[in-house]
């Protein structure tokens, strides 16, 4: 069960009205509390976590028919030489590299992080990071070796990741706030402050009718606008319409729970 903690960050803002009067205590409440109603009506899938994780290395053998097959093996020059089903033939399997795609010929050492990032910020091994050029990223969350090294096959968690013998991965997942989400969040902020001020604001309260020298002017019911996933602002409710119309509560996601685990460090 993963637990939902919000955003992160703050979303970054494009103001759609003049604060420059106003503290930024105030504006900083007002974004914080814009960025965690957005997140939400959008599905959850927008903003970015930096962490730092404890990954596992992939290997060729991880899956079916290698993973925990009690074959009979023999070191070999290239590996591990194992015996197939008939026990006829022999296959030199070496550790901690796979074929980079079907029409590769090449091997590579990888590890698969736990979900898609939007950039490395550092990677440890042994206690010290390694220079940008040393690896890349993958369809968005394969980390691949380049540098000719392999990642290691052994990660000790009882030490720091600044100790011998350790390697880590920082990186931030997820996905960046779109320029239509900046928007949104600067009209649904710059509301917010009008109601932390006590002042008039396009945030209805409940009221459907309003009647003011004999003109009657009906309201849409705001409890109904928030059930069907909305706010009742142009800017934001286009942003979510654009990005969730299903009104999803959170992306789809797929787990497999024959895959090696992720630490995430200090959590």
């Amino acid at each position: 069960m993963t637990l939902d903690v919000g955003p992160c960050d703050p979303w970054p803002v494009r103001w759609v009205c003049d604060v420059s009067a106003e503290s930024p205590s105030a504006t900083g409440i007002a974004v914080a509390s814009a960025t965690r109603i957005l997140w939400a009506l959008t599905g959850r899938q927008f903003g970015t976590c930096t962490t730092t994780i404890r990954p596992c290395r992939s290997d060729c053998y991880d899956s079916w028919p290698y993973a925990g097959y009690d074959l009979w093996s023999a070191p070999t020059t290239y590996g591990y030489g194992y015996l197939d089903f008939t026990g006829l033939y022999w296959y030199p399997l070496g550790c901690g590299g796979c074929s980079s795609g079907g029409c590769s010929c090449s091997v590579v050492s990888e590890a698969r992080l736990p979900d898609a990032v939007s950039s490395v910020v550092q990677v440890k091994v042994d206690g010290s990071p390694l220079v940008t050029g040393a690896y890349r990223v993958d369809d968005n969350r394969l980390l691949v070796r380049t540098d000719g090294g392999q990642w290691p096959r052994c990660n000790d968690l009882s030490k720091n990741d600044t100790q011998v013998g350790t390697w880590s991965v920082t990186a931030a997942y997820g996905q960046e706030v779109p320029e239509p989400g900046q928007l949104a969040v600067g009209e649904l902020a710059c509301e917010i402050l009008k109601a932390m001020r006590g002042e008039d604001c396009r945030l209805p309260a409940g009221v459907t009718q309003l009647v003011r020298q004999g003109v009657t002017i009906s309201v849409p019911d705001f409890g109904d606008i928030l059930m069907h996933g909305r706010t009742g602002l142009y800017l934001c409710d286009m942003f979510i319409m654009s990005e969730n119309p299903k009104h999803l509560r959170q992306r789809a996601r797929v787990y497999n729970v024959n895959a090696p685990t992720h630490r995430r460090a200090g959590t």
